[in-house]
């Protein structure tokens, strides 16, 4: 499920003082919840569900030309944007945040990224320092003091070293080698024969050859790197694990010694790099994410091509910095990555590019103002009413499965009792105290502050205690996520307004947006990857051998539905590199579905809003939520590299396979939108 608001009342149900048996009287609602005049109700819902609800907001909505799709999402995205963008430039007007605190480090980096005038002024200085000590490299002794001294502020293209929760023993820190970057979005974009494939590939060596013009290279020469360019990153991209292996962490879990790791790659000493990149543990094991791929780094150490290595971290400098460097660079970064690969028309304004910068460094400086101003105290004891009522639903769903044995059920429910849930904000806020970061310095020197410190600090918890407060995403965030080594569900303050929730719209509504949210996180704890892990977050198998082939079978059946989605002419969906989400998006509907209705039988069941029950407007929500428009090349790239399931498709699919969809429109043998009963996928 990212590197994701505003909650203007705390979360309260609209009816509370009717019993079951007492329904409440039909109902107008033409404010909140379903809007009507985005229905195109000429559509009949059993044969096309999308249109249905959405079928005049699809017809009326024209893609904003900064951005690349358009739906819920993109939409609650911008209005917080614009509220976080008050709130910050108050801060930076209210004078109560002197030079050092956390909240000044946000504005520095915010006043620093919109200061192109010092910017272009500096041109390519900022990075020449790395470019002339790229430039003396005679051997693999020369490059090992180039990838520890800059390992903060260059792009490793060869392999990166990280902390993070061991998968064994998920309440301790591991240090992780894994693959380096790669200038193109996946391993597949490398190597597909398809023609669209060929075609990136084309484009990317001329975005390549116009960012090395940049530094001064002529014509020819930029082109010619460039060729040299593809051709190695091709050469790390074919030994990596695919996108869909790489859902499996069983596959990503290989413990090596240290000497194990000198044996695989002899020509670096990892003691010597160890040291210089400032750890100071002793490291008795390692995880090497992908053995083959460094077996392969090895045998380009062999090669003892220094000319071509050279080249390529030359490259992947100015690759990285672009962004931070003058607006003429950055905007030709933004012509490949966001126009050619994604279809987006103009950029972004510079203060939502700012903002993100910002978000994504020391989003919890900023996150802490936006708590303050737009989040109620109550709002997180209300919201727990909610994904209580939708965790007991999942517990009910997991006690009545046909398909799963007691003691698979038993700790199936252990690992829901245990969850931790996090909501709107975290209790202990980061500490940016060390960052630094200020007001006088320019923009690329506050992000080399940045990123030394979030790397010093990842490698100073290398065989520490997890600390587990620690949250994945600011408050400020439109989104929602899974951790499976904490077992925890996470849901920022930003997420739970509208269209996920709403305090003026009907419980169902509610339910069917962030009721469903809920359920799809929970549900990801129980999907292809989420699965392998205990009810404390380790990598350990809690499966009968025949529950989990039953898992595997109706995995597949999940897979193969999914991959007879055609999103464009012959581009499909990938059902297996999808499974996750879809199981979340499945599993979501139905715990949301139940949730609602314990709701129903705790404060009572309302009748009819604008001619529709309940039932039917928990669905209409949730195809409210997911209803999307998206550019072309934003959607081919998306199914290329995205394990979600495009909107406009996840607002239907999972449906298909509830059986109270079904019913609540009476869909029967004959509509286009019937599955029989026998070929829905049910899992959880």
């Amino acid at each position: 499920m990212n590197n994701k608001i505003l909650f203007l009342l705390a979360l309260s149900t609209i009816i509370t003082s009717c019993s079951n048996t007492n329904p409440k009287t039909e109902m107008e609602n033409k404010e909140h919840g379903i809007i009507l005049s985005n229905m195109d109700t000429t559509v009949s819902p059993k044969d096309d569900f999308y249109n249905f609800v959405n079928g005049n907001w699809d017809k009326k909505t024209i893609i904003p030309e900064d951005q690349v799709r358009w739906g819920g999402f993109g939409v609650l995205r911008k209005s917080t944007d614009k509220d976080v963008l008050e709130i910050l430039d108050k801060a930076a007007k209210s004078g109560k945040y002197p030079e050092g605190t956390d909240q000044s480090k946000a504005i520095a980096v915010f006043k620093s990224k919109l200061d192109t005038i010092s910017r272009n002024k500096l041109g390519i200085l900022p990075i020449k320092p790395a470019l002339d000590l790229i430039s003396k490299i005679n051997s693999v002794e020369d490059f090992q003091k180039v990838i520890t001294l800059y390992a903060t502020t260059v792009s490793q293209p060869f392999f990166g070293i990280s902390a993070f929760s061991n998968p064994s023993n998920s309440s301790i820190n591991s240090a992780y080698i894994s693959p380096g970057g790669l200038g193109l979005p996946d391993r597949d974009f490398y190597i597909n024969k398809d023609s669209k494939s060929i075609s990136i590939r084309a484009q990317y060596l001329n975005h390549v050859s116009r960012m090395l013009q940049f530094l001064g290279d002529d014509e020819k020469s930029a082109e010619q790197q460039a060729e040299t360019i593809l051709n190695f990153e091709t050469s790390l991209a074919i030994p990596r694990l695919d996108k869909v292996q790489r859902r499996d962490f069983r596959k990503l879990n290989n413990p090596r010694s240290l000497n194990e790791l000198q044996e695989m790659v002899p020509s670096l000493n990892w003691p010597l790099a160890i040291k210089d990149l400032g750890i100071e543990k002793e490291l008795d094991t390692l995880i090497v994410m992908q053995p083959k791929y460094m077996e392969v780094v090895q045998e380009i150490f062999n090669s003892a091509d220094i000319k071509t290595w050279k080249i390529v971290m030359r490259w992947a400098t100015l690759n990285d910095a672009a962004g931070r460097l003058t607006t003429e660079i950055e905007k030709a970064n933004w012509d490949f990555y966001s126009k050619t690969l994604n279809g987006a028309k103009k950029q972004r304004p510079a203060d939502e590019r700012a903002l993100a910068t910002v978000n994504g460094t020391v989003g919890e400086a900023l996150g802490k103002l936006y708590v303050d101003e737009m989040f109620p105290p109550e709002a997180k004891e209300k919201a727990e009413k909610m994904i209580a009522n939708v965790i007991q639903a999942y517990k009910n769903r997991i006690m009545n499965l046909d398909w799963m044995d007691p003691q698979t059920k038993e700790k199936a429910i252990e690992k829901l009792n245990k969850f931790t849930v996090k909501i709107g904000y975290p209790d202990k806020w980061e500490d940016y105290s060390l960052m630094e970061v200020s007001s006088d310095k320019g923009y690329y020197e506050n992000m080399t502050a940045v990123t030394n410190w979030g790397f010093k600090k990842n490698l100073s918890e290398i065989n520490e205690p997890v600390d587990k407060s620690k949250w994945g995403m600011s408050p400020q965030t439109v989104n929602a996520y899974f951790n499976p080594f904490n077992n925890e569900i996470v849901f920022p303050a930003a997420i739970l307004q509208p269209p996920f929730y709403d305090y003026k719209a009907d419980d169902a509504v509610n339910y069917g947006g962030i009721g469903a949210v809920i359920g799809h996180e929970i549900s990801h704890a129980f999907d292809d990857a989420g699965s392998r892990f205990d009810a404390d977050g380790n990598l350990v198998n809690w499966w009968s051998e025949e529950d989990l082939a039953q898992f595997t079978t109706k995995g597949k059946a999940l897979i193969d539905q999914y991959s007879a989605i055609e999103v464009l002419d012959s581009v499909y969906v990938n059902g297996a590199f999808t499974l996750g989400e879809n199981i979340g998006d499945l599993g979501g509907v139905l715990a949301g579905f139940d949730g609602l209705q314990l709701h129903f039988e705790q404060n009572g069941k309302p009748g009819k809003i604008d001619g529709f029950t309940p039932e039917q407007r928990f669905f209409m929500s949730w195809a409210t939520v997911w209803r999307t428009k998206q550019r072309e090349e934003s959607l081919i790239n998306q199914v290329k590299t995205d394990p979600h399931t495009p909107g406009r498709w996840r607002a239907t699919e999972p449906l298909k396979n509830v059986d109270a969809f079904f019913e609540a429109f009476n869909i029967i043998k004959g509509n286009a939108m019937y599955i029989s009963p026998e070929n829905r996928v049910r899992i959880w």
